[in-house]
């Protein structure tokens, strides 16, 4: 115990609380809150109520955000406070108490540190997730499930309120496709790190002789478009499909045509949903993905116009970006981040926590370097 310099230990997190004070800009998200507390404290809040829930949300985000930096300071003159009097009476178990507690701060400060990496223009948004299998057969489209049920359990962890939006599931077993959304701020900041392509390397349930595969699944990630954005879409561009809703329902689910699909014809894209009740809810849920994918996409063809302009013809993500591997060793590692971790049944799980801000950190180093 004796061999941890306190004082410096201690003055280092108070320079990283600074800065995350400075980056976080405390002034301003006790604005928020005032401008805020105001709005929803309004007698006709609830007149409209996806706009109140959209206030209530981000007030209590930011109401955790300011409490999680007011409690790290005051953790910290603790720590300072046990230390001190750990030292003038020679107390090794508050000192042990103090080396558990300077971890721990390290740790959350690591975390929100994090946090403060959340700084594109779109990363404060909500998002919706699309998982869709890829090469492997009928090993790809359980791999998909796989990774539907991973990144659901992941946000239960977090206390993220999710939807799922659509499924389209395979023949013998699995997904060909799913969609959710995460209804919570800086949820696609957040997952953004998660697009791309993941491997899956097992023996396969489905091979009746025990032979290793490989498949793959994408994983697509794309804010939530708000009403500001204005993303119009002339009728003309927009073919409107109904049809009878398939796979596991509830009552209604599978006996009318509720189901949605909405295809827009200039750009090809597809958005199907089906877990609505009626057909006006599942065709507004569609046009709100409809939206936020050409959202998306005409933000990348703006960057790509910018990198060409500038000459960089690098890509930012490569075709697999993780690989999680269950024979003939366990193992999921990160391909852009190098983060790897042993047990692969815990990330499966939902235990993706290390993944997710390894990526955040590695896009923020990525985005400083270009």
């Amino acid at each position: 115990m004796a061999s941890t310099d306190f004082p410096a230990e201690i003055r280092a997190l108070r320079s990283t609380l600074a800065d995350i004070e400075a980056v976080s800009d405390v002034e301003a998200i006790k604005a928020d809150i005032a401008r805020l507390s105001e709005e929803a404290g309004a007698p006709n809040l609830w007149d409209n109520p996806d706009e109140a829930q959209k206030v209530t949300s981000a007030l209590s985000h930011k109401q955790s955000e300011l409490e999680r930096i007011v409690k790290l300071g005051e953790r910290i003159d603790d720590l300072e406070v046990l230390v001190e009097l750990a030292g003038e009476e020679g107390d090794e178990d508050s000192l042990a108490e103090a080396e558990s507690e300077l971890t721990s701060i390290t740790k959350t400060l690591s975390e929100l540190e994090v946090v403060t990496l959340l700084n594109g223009e779109y990363d404060s948004r909500e998002a919706v997730v699309t998982i869709r299998s890829g090469a492997g057969g009928v090993d790809a489209a359980d791999f998909a499930e796989m990774l539907l049920r991973m990144y659901l359990r992941y946000a239960e962890r977090r206390g993220w309120k999710t939807k799922v939006g659509d499924t389209s599931y395979a023949e013998e077993a699995g997904l060909k496709s799913a969609t959710f959304e995460i209804n919570e701020p800086f949820a696609f900041g957040t997952m953004s790190v998660e697009a791309g392509t993941h491997r899956l390397v097992r023996i396969s349930p489905f091979d009746n002789q025990g032979r290793r595969q490989t498949s793959f699944a994408a994983v697509e990630v794309i804010p939530l478009i708000e009403t500001t954005d204005h993303i119009d879409i002339p009728e003309n561009e927009l073919r409107v499909d109904v049809f009878r809703s398939s796979g596991p329902g509830g009552q209604s689910v599978n006996t009318t045509d509720s189901a949605v699909r909405l295809t827009h014809i200039p750009t090809g894209i597809v958005v199907s949903m089906q877990n609505e009740k009626s057909q006006i809810q599942n065709r507004a849920a569609a046009m709100r993905v409809m939206q936020s994918r050409l959202l998306l996409l005409k933000k990348e063809q703006e960057d790509a116009k910018k990198k060409e302009l500038a000459g960089d013809v690098k890509a930012s993500w490569g075709d697999q970006m993780r690989s999680y591997v269950l024979h003939p060793y366990q193992m999921v590692k990160d391909l852009r981040t190098n983060h790897e971790v042993g047990n692969a049944a815990s990330v499966l799980d939902g235990d993706i926590e290390g993944f997710v801000d390894a990526g955040i950190r590695w896009r923020a180093a990525a985005r400083h370097d270009a």
